[in-house]
C-alpha cells in the first residue's frame, strides 16, 4: 500500500459567485430545520475552481471524474491522470485530492494506483456508510492495447484484456490498498471491452453496495466481503445509478453508437438487484451528445433527484443540471451550469464533458466537470477538471418547486 502524506494547499476558493435575495420555496417538512433553511431559503450560490490542472503536476491531462463524501464528511475527488496525452489509452494513473472543509480547500495530489505503464481508468467510487470503507472500482488494460487497435496499439479483443480491479481505504482516504484483481469474478464470459461506471456507485437503504458497469450491476450485500454481478439489458455504455423512493433502482446511461443513432438521448432502465431491469428506453427530455453524465439523490422527502449532463445532441459544452420530483419520470426545473456564458462562448472555452456529483455536508451539490483547455487543438490539448459548488436556490433560480 502506497503511503502518501496529505499536504493541504489553499486554492482560490471563489472564482465565480452568483447571488440573489433570499426567497422561500416549498418546505421540506421532513428534513431537519437546518437543512431545510440551507436548502430552500439560503442565498443563491455557485462557485468553481480548477481542481485538476492539465499540464501541471506531471500530467498532460485529467479526465473521468468521480467524487464521494466519506463518513467523516471528507470529499474525495478522483480522476484519471493521463501522463503523455489526452487520449483514452497509454500510461494512465488514478489520482485524487481530499477536502475536509466542504471543498473550500484541497490537498495536494495523491494516488490510488500508478503501477506500470498500463491504463488504470474509469474510477468509480462508493462509500459504505456502515463500515466507513471507501471503495474505488477501476478498469485496467496493458500499455500495448486500446479499444480500437488504433495508433499502433493492439486491439482489446479477448476476454481478460480489460480487467476489473478495486482498491479501498479504511482511513478516510489518506491511503488506499494495492488494487485487487476481480476479473475472474466480475467480468462476464465473452466480454472484451469493458468499463466501470465511471463516476460513483451507491449504497441502497438496505445496505447493498452497487457499482454500475457496462451491461451489469456489480453489487455486494455483505459490505464487500463478496462481490457479484447482475446482467441487465444491453444497448448502453457508461452508466449511472440512483435509488428511487419505492426501493427500485434507476440506471441513467450513455447510449451506444447504435442506440444513440435511434435517439440522441440519455437511456433509462428501472429494476431491482434481486429481480430484473426493464429494457432501456430514451428519456425524451434528456438530450445527450453521447457522453457520460451523472446523477445524485439530493433529498428523499421531498423526492429530489438531480441529473447533470451535456444537454445537447451536438456538443459537450452545454452542461445543464436538472431536478426531478417524481423519480426521474419528469425533469421540470433546470439551469445551465455555465449560464454566464453563451453557448458559443462555452464551446470556445471547452466548458463541459464528463461529470460527477455529490451532496456535501453543508447541503450543497459538489460537481466535478471536465473542460478542454484548447478546443482549437483538441487532439493534443490539455484536459482539466473543475470543481463546482452550488445550492438548491441557485438551481431553482426563483422558480417554485412542484412539490406535492
Amino acid at each position: 500500500m502506497k503511503q502518501t502524506k496529505c499536504l493541504f494547499i489553499l486554492l482560490p476558493a471563489l472564482i465565480l459567485s452568483v447571488t440573489a435575495c433570499k426567497k422561500g420555496v416549498a418546505d421540506a417538512a421532513t428534513a431537519p430545520n437546518e437543512e431545510r433553511v440551507a436548502a430552500t431559503e439560503a442565498t443563491q450560490t455557485h462557485t468553481y475552481i480548477k481542481l485538476f490542472d492539465g499540464g501541471a503536476d506531471g500530467y498532460h491531462s485529467f479526465r473521468i471524474p468521480s467524487i464521494v463524501r466519506t463518513n467523516d464528511n471528507t470529499l474525495l475527488a478522483f480522476a484519471e491522470g493521463r501522463m503523455g496525452a489526452n487520449k483514452d489509452y497509454g500510461n494512465i494513473n488514478v489520482e485524487y485530492k481530499r477536502s475536509t472543509d466542504n471543498g473550500a480547500t484541497w490537498s495536494a495530489m495523491m494516488e490510488v494506483v500508478g503501477a506500470g505503464q498500463g491504463t488504470w481508468g474509469n474510477p468509480t467510487s462508493v462509500v459504505d456508510r456502515t463500515t466507513g470503507r471507501i471503495w474505488v472500482f477501476m478498469s485496467w488494460n496493458s500499455a500495448t492495447k486500446n479499444q480500437g487497435g488504433t495508433d499502433g496499439y493492439e486491439k482489446i479483443n479477448t476476454w481478460g484484456d480489460r480487467k476489473v480491479y478495486y482498491s479501498y481505504s479504511d482511513n478516510d482516504g489518506l491511503t488506499f490498498t494495492t488494487p485487487t484483481d476481480m476479473t475472474s469474478t466480475l467480468l462476464p464470459p465473452g466480454y472484451t471491452w469493458d468499463a466501470m461506471g465511471p463516476g460513483v456507485g451507491i449504497q441502497t437503504t438496505n445496505g447493498t453496495l452497487v457499482i454500475p458497469a457496462i451491461g451489469r450491476n456489480i453489487y455486494s450485500t455483505d459490505h464487500g466481503a463478496t462481490w457479484h454481478y447482475q446482467l441487465i439489458p444491453g444497448g448502453t455504455s457508461e452508466g449511472t445509478i440512483v435509488e428511487l423512493n419505492d426501493g427500485r433502482l434507476m440506471r441513467n446511461d450513455r447510449a451506444t453508437s447504435t442506440t444513440w443513432a435511434t435517439a440522441k438521448r440519455r437511456w433509462v432502465s428501472r429494476g431491482t438487484i434481486t429481480g430484473s431491469f426493464s429494457t432501456f428506453a430514451p428519456d425524451d427530455v434528456l438530450l445527450d451528445p453521447a457522453c457520460e453524465g451523472s446523477i445524485v439523490r439530493y433529498t428523499g422527502a421531498p423526492d429530489r433527484i438531480m441529473v447533470l449532463n451535456s444537454a445537447s445532441t451536438e456538443t459537450r459544452c452545454k452542461m445543464r443540471v436538472r431536478i426531478s420530483y417524481d423519480g426521474g419520470v419528469t425533469w421540470p426545473l433546470s439551469r445551465k451550469i455555465y449560464d454566464w456564458l453563451t453557448d458559443d462562448e462555452a464551446f470556445a472555452q471547452g466548458k463541459g464533458g464528463y461529470s460527477s456529483m455529490v451532496k456535501t455536508a453543508d447541503y450543497t451539490i459538489g460537481a466535478l466537470i471536465e473542460i478542454n483547455e484548447n478546443t482549437g487543438d483538441s487532439p493534443n490539448s490539455h484536459r482539466s477538471i473543475e470543481f463546482h459548488k452550488f445550492n438548491l436556490p441557485w438551481m431553482t433560480n426563483g422558480s417554485t418547486e412542484p412539490i406535492p
